[in-house]
């Protein structure tokens, strides 16, 4: 069986900090603090902060995302 290699960062907006990490070879799935990402981010705006630099790269289905982010607002977490 095959080791996957994730691939891990650090972001930070206000008071907010996210873990991510990127597994290679996924689809695009992203999960948010074990939920999925539409429904721990109720608002569009959100939602396009967590994937823009996923598109900007033109990585956006290249890779299975999974976030562990605390502190500070929600508006602030998708910053982070």
């Amino acid at each position: 069986m095959a080791e996957v290699t994730y691939i891990w960062g650090t972001g930070r907006r206000k008071t907010s900090v996210a873990r991510v990490r990127l597994k290679p070879g996924g689809n695009g799935a992203i999960v948010v603090n074990e939920r999925d990402m539409e429904k721990f981010f109720t608002r569009e705006s959100e939602r396009l902060a967590v994937r823009a630099p996923l598109k900007a790269t033109r990585t956006l289905n290249k890779y299975d995302v999974l976030v562990n982010v605390a502190g500070g607002g929600v508006t602030g977490q998708a910053g982070a």
